[in-house]
């Protein structure tokens, strides 16, 4: 990799004061021609200048102060393309509305997750979510019922999420593996039994899931079938995971994105209050993995809700028209 870790880095920590820097930051990392893909309500932005006027300018104005803080940095190779993966926080003080989102006038830690794609020393194609369900909920603006889950999604335990050196690539393919026997696990459901998956052979008693708004986040087992994987199944029990744009293993870590990453069909009705609908649905998910020796002890998990339950017919974002779907 040309463009590496420590240099990407580099560029991002310089111009982490995104109220001031983004055009700058945009103009010195990104193509003139990059593919830019965001969740809802942004969609699909073309072009550098595109991306400063689509993305960049409704959060500054909504953000002045805007900040980012990176918790997790990753690099690796996919299908022959450079990527790099992060998540963290954008933060700052919330004085203007956002996406028809009413401004609280509070600062707050809008939560992110970032995948972006090098050649020679440009980014030329990006996947971004913002929990933009999570700033509803800090601000007392989610239509539907409470999350199941808390709201904590902290740092990794390890402190040791931005090691910018060359990962040993025998860890690196441990932690893939790892993963990939996981997901493999999880597409074994038998539509009856939770236990037919297996997680137990894979994930730590009180590991850590750090889902996104309107899901919350759980500890162990019992715990994460309450708050997200019960239902989540009843409600989409068939399920089918693919299209992955980029899924790399760097050390101890793991990421994944797909656009969309999973289909399925909405036919249960325990599943954020909403009835079943039946409509076949797509959803946009970002995850971030922790591996502690040979079981998976943290996860950072996105999902583009906005789009999702826009596909099921609840608009999060009234009178807010998407650019672009």
């Amino acid at each position: 990799m040309i463009f590496d870790k420590a240099r990407y880095w580099q560029l991002l920590h310089e111009n982490r004061d995104l109220g001031k820097n983004h055009a700058i930051l945009t103009e010195r990392l990104y193509a003139r021609d990059c593919d830019f893909n965001a969740g809802a309500p942004i969609d699909h932005c073309f072009g550098a200048t595109a991306i400063v006027e689509r993305f960049w300018q409704p959060l500054v104005r909504a953000f002045p102060d805007l900040e980012r803080r990176t918790e997790i940095l990753m690099s690796g190779r996919f299908h022959d393309g450079d990527w790099f993966a992060s998540t963290g926080y954008l933060v700052g003080h919330f004085e203007n509305n956002l996406f028809g989102i009413t401004a609280s006038k509070r600062p707050h830690f809008l939560r992110y997750a970032w995948f972006d794609r090098v050649v020679g020393d440009h980014v030329v194609e990006s996947y971004v979510l913002l929990d933009l369900a999570r700033l509803m909920i800090e601000t007392g603006q989610w239509p539907l019922r409470p999350p199941r889950g808390e709201s904590w999604s902290p740092a990794p335990a390890t402190q040791d999420g931005l090691a910018l050196g060359k990962a040993e690539p025998g860890q690196s393919a441990k932690s893939l593996q790892l993963v990939e026997d996981m997901i493999a696990g999880l597409m074994s459901y038998d539509r009856q039994s939770l236990s037919s998956m297996g997680m137990k052979r894979f994930w730590t008693p009180q590991f850590q899931w750090y889902g996104p708004g309107g899901i919350g986040s759980a500890r162990g087992h019992a715990d994460y079938e309450r708050a997200h994987q019960g239902p989540f199944l009843k409600a989409f029990p068939d399920r089918v995971g693919g299209n992955h744009k980029c899924r790399i293993g760097d050390g101890h870590y793991v990421a994944s994105t797909g656009w969309p990453s999973l289909n399925a069909t909405h036919l249960g009705d325990d599943w954020l209050g909403i009835p079943a609908t039946g409509k076949r649905i797509t959803q946009r998910i970002m995850d971030f993995w922790r591996r502690e020796s040979d079981m998976l002890v943290e996860n950072w998990v996105f999902i583009d809700m906005i789009d999702l339950i826009a596909q099921l017919g609840v608009d999060l974002l009234p009178g807010h028209e998407r650019a672009s779907a």
